[in-house]
């Protein structure tokens, strides 16, 4: 495996390599996560002629929480710096900005499955399959080399779907060992469920809906978090040590506290401290 795929801190977004591609290629609507409405292709309102973020130290408190629970894991960097060699979209063609807004989410899909591949050899238990996500990490890391025109042409969703088929051998691998684990909840509907104190170790919550649920002080160890929505949810004092495929999105888009016991591969969200103040 390639040094520099071992290392998590390039599967991060760095703001300061990228030409603001999150604020121009993706859309949102009006809600509570975003004060206005902004269709794909077209700038934010709050982005600036340096591609950074006007408003970033105030995101929260003018309505557009959702950009701060948002992370390309690397792929806003690769696409401006190495796949259009350090062009940006302004000063290009309407034909290079198209190609570059419309690769983009196509590369932060590959980092996406970059993170939970790297994850994945990290863990011991997993050890019979590390060969086959070794190989599947490198091939992975391969199309994000691709020209603008194959990685546009590329089926994200079948590459996607290869890369699952191991990662759920993988949680079988890594769970396996957990004394009276808990029944599959993958995909469950666990939207503002009481679940505080909850025994959920070695649990698979992979896709689960725990949106405002609460989990104070919930065993989470060992638990699969791939895809579980945790928007709002209360993980004050929760134990998720050993949690696995859990991303500092996810976390950003909770509540917590400075009692909350994390996995290394995340931090604690700096507006958990605020809130404790």
């Amino acid at each position: 495996m390639p040094e520099q795929i071992s290392e998590r801190a390039r599967l991060r977004g760095d703001c300061a390599r990228c030409f603001g591609l999150c604020c121009v290629a993706l859309p949102f609507t009006a809600s509570a996560d975003f004060a206005v409405t902004k269709p794909a292709g077209t700038p934010c309102r709050n982005l600036g002629g340096d591609h950074r973020c006007g408003i970033h130290t105030e995101l929260r408190q003018r309505g557009f929480g959702g950009c701060t629970v948002y992370d390309c894991f690397g792929a806003g960097q690769r696409v401006s710096q190495v796949t259009f060699g350090g062009q940006d979209w302004r000063t290009g063609s309407k034909e290079h900005a198209r190609r570059m807004l419309d690769v983009f989410p196509v590369v932060r899909q590959l980092h996406e499955l970059l993170w939970y591949l790297t994850e994945a050899l990290s863990l011991t238990a997993a050890r019979p399959v590390h060969t086959e996500l070794g190989e599947l990490l490198e091939r992975t890391e391969e199309l994000t080399f691709g020209s603008p025109d194959e990685l546009a042409a590329l089926d994200v969703a079948a590459h996607r779907q290869e890369v699952n088929v191991l990662l759920l051998r993988t949680s079988e691998l890594a769970r396996a060992g957990v004394r009276g684990r808990k029944k599959d909840r993958r995909g469950a509907d666990l939207i503002g469920a009481g679940l505080r104190g909850a025994d959920l170790r070695g649990a698979s919550l992979r896709g689960a809906y725990l949106i405002a649920a609460d989990l104070t002080g919930a065993d989470l160890r060992d638990a699969d978090l791939i895809g579980a929505d945790l928007r709002d949810a209360d993980l004050t004092d929760a134990d998720l040590t050993g949690a696995f495929f859990l991303t500092q999105p996810q976390l950003d888009a909770a509540r917590g506290s400075a009692g909350t016991r994390l996995p290394a591969s995340v931090t604690h969200p700096v507006h958990w401290t605020a809130a404790a103040l």
